[in-house]
């Protein structure tokens, strides 16, 4: 007859099995995780989870960065991300300007970088609070680091949702103006790219009020992007 573990014993097996899951579990994301980076670092990256969550469905061309044009570039990272060049994927002044502006209540404010709304567009979801924004640094900091800025340019340009059921610069380009991403004004690029944070309620086609004087000054910036440089990541 077997005599039954005493409690003790019961609960510290308990306790191993739980950790070494544990340790498999994260041992399984860090690897999978790293896989999936190093693949896109060379792959087009397929479909993401907010394409096949998205019920209006998700219009979608693939194009290399050397078909999209320059000014859609500039403008991008003249009303998303001016230091996208200079920092390591995280931009830690404008991180704590919104935290502290937040703690001041009214409307919250975010902080991500191109780098990180990559890392979000691709391998995660749009919402999902604190977990979703840990694995987010996670993310960015591999695809800073193995990817490199044009890269992520890049994928981010072919990933990120420019309309309605809309994704990427291509798709985006054909949906507003009947042309490829290769072929944008100024003005057109300057009006995409206003439109990135907001895509399902910011017009693309005829904005008015704050939203078109807001891409009248993201246009007139995209010659002090070029001359200072800002882009010089994305072309070197």
């Amino acid at each position: 007859m077997v005599s039954a573990l005493p409690k003790s014993a019961l609960m510290q097996r308990i306790a191993t099995f739980t950790l070494r899951l544990i340790v498999q579990i994260i041992l399984w994301f860090i690897g999978l995780s790293l896989a999936a980076v190093i693949l896109f670092a060379f792959v087009p990256v397929p479909i993401t989870a907010t394409m096949l969550m998205d019920e209006n469905g998700a219009a979608r061309d693939w194009e290399p960065l050397e078909n999209v044009d320059r000014d859609l570039v500039a403008a991008v990272i003249a009303a998303e991300d001016a230091k996208f060049c200079s920092h390591s994927g995280f931009d830690t002044e404008a991180i704590e300007k919104a935290y502290s502006d937040n703690q001041k209540g009214g409307r919250i404010r975010g902080a991500s970088t191109i780098t990180q709304q990559t890392a979000k567009n691709v391998f995660l979801w749009q919402d999902g609070g604190y977990t979703r924004k840990a694995l987010e640094a996670w993310f960015a900091f591999w695809i800073e680091n193995v990817w490199g800025k044009r890269r992520i340019m890049e994928v981010y340009l072919n990933v990120a949702e420019t309309g309605i059921g809309t994704y990427g610069a291509t798709a985006g380009a054909e949906r507003y103006f009947d042309k490829s991403a290769a072929r944008l004004t100024p003005s057109e690029a300057a009006r995409m790219a206003v439109a990135l944070p907001n895509p399902k309620e910011r017009a693309v086609v005829n904005p008015a009020g704050w939203l078109a004087r807001h891409g009248r000054r993201i246009e007139q910036s995209l010659a002090a992007v070029r001359r200072e440089g800002l882009d010089r990541c994305v072309y070197t």
